[in-house]
Formats: C-alpha cells, structure tokens, sequence
C-alpha cells in the first residue's frame, strides 16, 4: 500500500486526538438513532429490521448501511452490551458514549485514505493546491460539528464518494467509480441527488466509445464495457435489495427510505430557495394588509411558534413535492446537457456539484446537513482559478455558518465559532495564496460582495449565539433561527449563480 503523505498523516492523527476530547461534547437524538440502530441489527433478525418500531426513531437508511451498524454491534458488545437492547431507549454510557464516538473517528480513515489519493492524482504543478484542499476538507467544520458533536457517519460517507469521484478522473478506473457510487447508495440514499451526473459521465465517457456523434447517427457503443457497468450494478443493487425483494418488503423499505408526507423543511430552514421564499412570506404577513393581500390566519401558528415542524406560508402559495421535483430536475437536467456533449473530468465535477446544488436549493425536506453534498465536490474545482474561488467563498462561510444552530448549547458556543472562524481565516487565506488568476487577470465579479458577505457573518453570529438571548430571552426564538437560514441561503444561492455561470461560459 502507498504511504500515505506525511503532514496528511499527522494532521488526520492531530484532528483525531483533537475529537478525542469531544466525548463528553453535546450529542444530538441521532445519537440515540444510531444506538437504536445498532440494537435492532444486533438483536433482530434482518427480516424485521425495516419493520421494528419501538423507537421512534425507526432504521431508515438503506440496507447497506444497515449492515455496516450490524458490523460495528459486533463491536459494540465488548464495549457495553446493554447498549444492543432494542427497549434500553436513551440508553448512553460512558461505555457507549465512548465506543460511538470512537466509530465515528475509526471509520473517517476512509476520508483520509480518499484525500491521501486526491494529493497523489494530482499533477506535478498541483500538489500544492491539492495538499491544501486535502487539509481543508480533512479538518472540514461541518464534519466536527454533524459527526464528532451532533453525531453522523459523514466523514466515512464522503471518503467513499470523493474516492468515486478520484476514480472518474481515468479510463481504466472509470467502471470502479460507477460500482463504488453505486455501492454508495446502498449506504444512504441521499447521494441518489448526484446519481444523474454519474450516469450522463459514465454512459459518455465509458459506455460511448471517443468517436460517438449524435449528429451523425454513429453509435459507436462499447458493448463490452456497457455489460460489465451493467452487470457490477446489478449484482450490486441485488445485494443490497434481493432478500427484501424475496421476502416481499421493498414497499416496506421504500417508505421508510422516502417519507415524503415530511414537510416542505427540515426541522429549520435550511439555507435555500425556501428559507428566502418563506422569509419573503414573514415579512408580507405585516405587509400585506396594505398592500390588499389576503393573509391565512391559520398558518400563522407556524410562523410564531419557530421553525421546528412543517412550514405553512400564511401569504405565498404553498410549495407541493411535485414543483420541488420539476424545479430540482430542470436544474440538473441543464449541466447534464453539456457534460453529455463534453464529458471532461472537470464537467463532470461540476456536474456533480451543480446537481448537488440543485438538490439542495429546491428539494423538498432538505436537511441543513446536505449542503456537504456542495461543498466537498466544489472542493476539488476551487482552486482552479481565481473565478472559480470567487464563487466557493461564499459556500464556504454560508454553509458552514448555517450548521451553528445545530448546536445550540452554551459549552458548544465557543467550540463551533471559534473553530469555523478559523478555519475559514487559515484556508480562506491559503487559498487566495494558491489560487491563480483567472484566465482574463480581472477581478472576479463576486470577489468584493462575497468579501461583505463574510464581514457581515461576524455580527450576524453575534447577534444570534449571544444578544438576542440577552435582549429577548426565551421569547422569538424563531428570529436567530430565521436570520441564520435567510443570510446562508443569499450566500448560497449566490454562489450557485456565480459557479453556473463559470460552468456554462468556460
């Protein structure tokens, strides 16, 4: 096995030992999910894993992963075997405590090893560049914050997908990025949002041999190469759903893994479409008595109340499913047209980002941790030239920025701004020190608002984690809620605008 680099390798062992002295940091219910999780796998047999329903929070994630809470209960049980017990709800040891956060820090080696391939791909002149993207996504504050506090198996998640990703890059790795991505999905559903970039890249560039043209009628199909594509996923997928197919579950299991009677958000606004469009609504609810606009006094229970729960629009027409499906398709189907035209390495980047975009600004129950889904893929595309920097620095400070609500108890304060601030100082500078200049030498046009941007966070920040309790107490504690969400979402949004442009101009 190649070695893998030295100051990577420290730095993963530093960042480790750094979450070593977060056990007793804040844990969120997905702390108790997961231990529901490994106690059903554990305790059931596989048949009833997608029926047991003690817990509220049910298994919901798709059988792969399924079986890797199967793997570590194998584990577990040398740890504290009380923690397997279906009924022991809230069950959290210190032996527990201990062997969950250890499992999160274990399996993000798949993270290192996929960043430890990302510096060896690159070329001779963009080492540099790919040692520091490594570092950032490595020491990422949205990891620490959703996995090492909140508690979340991103880190070993996105190792396998920026793995996928590395894989794409190669003709003769191009069929173990499909089967990887493809495996991927067996382990969480969400990454079915980029599914439709991988499909467009591997047809073209694996599938379709280099003299294809539509005009022409030439197919030019590689017939081998579509049977072993064809073939892997197939064996895969039936891995994953062929017993619940026999036994009969897979409408069982689909509406478990797609419970769309959820509301249009996720326990708050995440930062997208529908936190502007529902800020937009809050404030037409003053407005509109003046302006002869009728107002639905019966959602305005929701509007007071905070932003936990489904959101009603008490002056704007609601959102259905169907709108987030056409808006979220439309915009994928739009990049995917021109990496079917020029499937290069970087399109398909960028295709898979500007899915992940698309995903997360219009779908429908988007959770504020899915902009993870932006940031890692627009990553590898940052440093490539200074355009492209402009359009990630305000994702970097948005995304991160929206996640702080996630953790909202005092000792975490400190933790989660102090950190993210300086991330985002060291990489943010770093970057700008790396980058190079856009191929005209001008200015980026979103280099001096994504700078105010940035300026504005401070207070912003501030205000939320500090003067509105001192000012307010207990009372509107839907506004920090709502500021946060709504400022995000402009960084995001802009950024998605910025990046498009570049992605459809270049």
């Amino acid at each position: 096995m190649e070695r893998l680099h030295p100051s990577l390798m420290e730095t993963a062992i530093a960042a480790a030992a750094f979450k070593l002295l977060l056990l007793p940091a804040y844990k969120s219910t997905d702390f108790e999910v997961h231990r529901n999780w490994l106690a059903i796998t554990h305790s059931l047999p596989v048949k009833q894993w997608y029926y047991e329903k003690t817990s509220e929070w049910t298994l919901d994630y798709p059988p792969f992963f399924a079986g890797f809470e199967w793997l570590l209960s194998q584990v577990a049980k040398h740890f504290d075997p009380e923690m397997l017990k279906v009924e022991n709800l809230g069950y959290a040891s210190e032996q527990t405590v201990l062997f969950q956060r250890l499992s999160v820090i274990i399996t993000e080696l798949m993270l290192v090893f996929a960043l430890h391939k990302l510096v060896a791909y690159a070329p001779e002149g963009s080492k540099r560049a790919a040692h520091a993207v490594a570092l950032s996504l490595l020491l990422s504050p949205g990891l620490l914050l959703i996995d090492h506090i909140h508690f979340q198996y991103n880190g070993f998640m996105y190792g396998v997908l920026l793995l996928s990703i590395l894989l794409a890059r190669s003709p003769s790795t191009r069929l173990a990025s499909g089967l990887l991505f493809a495996t991927l999905l067996c382990f969480k559903h969400i990454y079915l949002y980029l599914a439709p970039a991988y499909f467009v890249y591997l047809l073209r560039a694996y599938c379709l041999g280099s003299n294809f043209d539509l005009r022409r009628l030439n197919p030019d199909i590689r017939f081998a190469n579509c049977i072993k594509l064809g073939v892997g996923i197939v064996a895969i997928f039936g891995a994953a759903l062929g017993p619940f197919a026999y036994w009969g579950q897979l409408a069982q299991l689909a509406s478990r893994l797609f419970p769309f009677s959820r509301g249009l958000c996720h326990a708050y606004w995440a930062p997208n479409v529908w936190a502007m469009y529902s800020f937009v609504d809050r404030v037409l609810i003053y407005v509109a008595p003046r302006l002869g606009l009728s107002v639905d006094t019966s959602a305005l229970n929701s509007v007071t109340r905070g932003l936990v729960g489904d959101t009603a629009f008490a002056v704007l027409p609601e959102i259905t499913p169907r709108m987030t499906f056409i808006l979220t398709l439309f915009f994928q189907i739009l990049p995917l047209v021109k990496l079917f035209a020029v499937p290069t390495f970087d399109n398909f980047v960028g295709a898979v980002t500007l899915c992940g975009y698309a995903s997360f600004l219009f779908g429908w129950h988007v959770h504020e941790k899915a902009i993870l889904l932006v940031i890692f893929p627009f990553s590898l595309l940052a440093l490539k030239d200074r355009r492209y920097f402009g359009a990630f620095r305000p994702l970097a400070v948005a995304g991160h920025v929206s996640l702080f609500p996630l953790l909202f108890t005092a000792p975490e304060f400190p933790i989660k701004t102090v950190y993210t601030i300086a991330w985002l100082v060291v990489f943010l500078t770093t970057f700008d020190r790396l980058v190079p200049m856009s191929p005209s030498g001008r200015q980026w046009l979103l280099d001096r608002p994504s700078t105010l941007f940035i300026i504005v966070s401070i207070p912003l920040i501030a205000y939320t984690s500090l003067i509105h309790g001192v000012v307010f107490g207990d009372r509107y504690e839907f506004l920090p809620l709502m500021f946060t969400s709504s400022y995000s979402a402009v960084g995001v949004v802009a950024s998605w605008v910025g990046f498009s442009w570049l992605y459809f101009t270049s």
